[in-house]
């Protein structure tokens, strides 16, 4: 697999077979969200796996939660998984008063899912992730030396 990287600094994706980690980080405002929009609408048709890591971002208000709702419903209907990495209070706190948990479905995940992103594909019989104390996977390989989108090209 060979991966062509692009410059952004709001977002990185990787991808492995059907798994995809995409990570944000910056504010997730109107600004980011209109930005952000195109690139995570082809991610959420394209993916049989989506993990998206908000782990980093320093900001997010209800257009940013609407997206992310956006996103998961769209999974959600395709069948497709969906998961939301995110061990911030505040973050989880808003997700919490507007009633967005089943949708988002937020829970912690290991410290850097772009170097193990098939971490999160391991589950369970009954469709539980796999304990995030087992040691991860192999990497993909190296990361780009500057935020960008990655893609796998035939």
């Amino acid at each position: 697999m060979q991966l062509i990287p692009r410059h952004d600094p709001y977002l990185v994706v990787r991808s492995q077979g059907g798994l995809t980690v995409a990570a944000l980080r910056g504010e997730l405002d109107l600004v980011l969200v209109r930005h952000l929009r195109p690139e995570l609408d082809t991610l959420v048709r394209e993916s049989e796996a989506l993990t998206v890591d908000i782990r980093r971002l320093t900001f997010c208000d209800a257009t940013g939660l609407g997206l992310l709702a956006h996103c998961a419903g769209r999974m959600h209907r395709r069948g497709a998984r969906w998961r939301l990495v995110c061990d911030q209070p505040w973050i989880l706190r808003l997700i919490r008063l507007t009633a967005l948990d089943d949708v988002l479905r937020p829970e912690a995940g290991p410290k850097d899912l772009l170097a193990h992103p098939d971490v999160l594909a391991q589950s369970d019989a009954a469709g539980r992730p796999a304990p995030l104390d087992q040691p991860p996977p192999a990497p993909m390989g190296p990361l780009p030396v500057e935020p960008g989108v990655t893609r796998p090209v035939s």
